[in-house]
């Protein structure tokens, strides 16, 4: 067993390190970041609109007036549907941070060759007509989930190219005492007009296509096979299995498989949402908020089960205090403290139920949606710290509250024996401890010729 968990360490940990410190991957996950807060609101107002309890709307319209729906769904709008705007620009800074060059030009630059490549027009039906209208605009059908993949992709290119002419000098030098934001004005000259150049040759071949520009081609052949791919058990399933090996050699199986994954299920949660918002059927069960909401209580692992069994069953005095000290952090999902203090880290006992719970949880979530026993999540944006029961009902509603509630007891189950095991162990190791603390040497028959 210890040979097969060597090689497995051996193995994983290189990965790890080289997913963990892949600047391009850094540079997709932090610069999430700039849009999580705004999308976080917008989905307070659109959850303000739709919330889950009967005569809602009635209750409030008196209040607000008959618009007040419409309203509240302006700032989830004006958030979820320039959502790769803020991608585009948010990854491009990171980049340009890492890269050493000027991260807000880097940002500009990037927000300038996405638009030079997405179409500046939409179809338009007008009212009571059959007659379709194309009009010159800035389809926002492109700034939001659709426009993701090719924003992410522009991100990371024109920011790397852009570092690559600076890096070998091709920049316009300024004399001495010229203030450094004209210094830095001038400078990116030359690199912007390369750039810009190079994506307007992309843009004009693509035109010359059936396909007629990249947005298209990047939406048909990349992002519509990824978010197929994505959206099914036997992906969620592959990604939470290598998430908590990563877990079991103290690596941080979130943010390396997330880097990966995360972009996927954050496009697939905007079609979500979108779909909330406009009325019409919500379209995937594999999403952001299923794997926050469902595959996890407490952190990777679900460990707020085990840390509830931890206090009602254990009676090792390590585990008991261990578990006080980390029930209130786990009902927030965030469990380092069992990670690292049980440990579950190197732990063999434990890691069985570790990385069988989550599975089951994510299959057992997965079949009651898609069985129509409890709806598939509404997109709604929530922080990853909002405790179960609450999360469910504000997501999906009172009835993956109850399957959270039922999910978290089929956990206290399956981790019951196997921290029993490791709680014996410890009351064998205190036992021992206490004996050697109390145990007096009698000199009266102490014999020192042996010495």
């Amino acid at each position: 067993m210890q040979k097969f968990l060597n090689w497995l360490e051996k193995i994983l940990t290189p990965l790890a390190k080289v997913i963990g410190e892949n600047k391009y991957l850094i540079a997709i996950r932090d610069g999430f970041l700039i849009s999580t807060p705004l999308l976080i609101v917008g989905s307070f107002f659109l959850l303000l609109a739709n919330f889950p309890i009967p005569n809602w709307s009635n209750m409030i319209s008196p209040i607000l007036g008959k618009n007040w729906e419409s309203l509240m769904s302006v700032p989830a709008s004006a958030s979820f549907d320039v959502m790769a705007i803020l991608a585009v620009v948010g990854i491009a800074y990171s980049l340009g941070r890492q890269l050493e060059i000027d991260a807000i030009q880097s940002g500009a630059l990037a927000l300038v060759s996405f638009f030079i490549l997405t179409p500046y027009t939409t179809m338009f039906t007008p009212e009571n007509s059959t007659q379709v209208y194309e009009v010159t605009s800035l389809p926002l059908k492109w700034m939001g989930s659709s426009g993701l993949f090719l924003g992410m992709i522009i991100a990371l290119v024109s920011t790397r190219i852009f570092a690559a002419v600076i890096h070998r000098g091709w920049t316009i030098k300024m004399p001495e005492g010229v203030p450094p934001t004209v210094v830095k004005s001038f400078e990116a000259l030359i690199p912007s007009f390369v750039v810009v150049t190079i994506m307007f040759v992309i843009n004009w071949l693509v035109s010359l296509t059936s396909m007629g520009n990249l947005q298209d081609v990047i939406f048909k052949f990349l992002q519509t096979p990824l978010l197929s791919l994505g959206n099914t058990l036997g992906a969620m399933i592959v990604a939470y299995l290598f998430l908590h090996f990563f877990w079991f050699f103290g690596i941080n199986g979130s943010s390396v498989v997330g880097a990966v994954f995360n972009p996927v299920l954050r496009a697939l949660s905007v079609e979500n949402m979108q779909a909330f918002k406009d009325g019409h059927e919500i379209p995937n069960i594999i999403t952001g908020q299923f794997q926050d909401m469902f595959a996890t209580f407490g952190g990777g692992g679900s460990t707020l089960s085990l840390i509830i069994v931890m206090v009602i069953f254990c009676k090792s005095q390590r585990v008991k205090k261990l578990s006080q000290l980390s029930l209130v952090p786990s009902i927030f999902g965030i469990n380092e403290p069992i990670i690292f203090g049980l440990p579950i880290v190197l732990n063999p006992i434990i890691l069985i139920p570790f990385a069988l719970v989550p599975t089951i949880n994510i299959i057992i979530s997965y079949f009651a949606m898609d069985w129509g026993i409890v709806p598939y999540t509404n997109g709604i944006q929530l922080p990853w710290t909002v405790p179960p029961i609450i999360s469910g009902f504000l997501v999906s509603g009172w009835q993956a509250s109850v399957l959270q509630a039922l999910l978290i007891v089929l956990g206290m189950v399956i981790y019951y024996p196997f921290i029993k095991v490791l709680d014996d162990q410890y009351l064998r190791e205190e036992k021992e401890a206490e004996e050697l603390e109390t145990e007096e040497i009698d000199f009266d028959t102490f014999d020192f010729d042996e010495i």
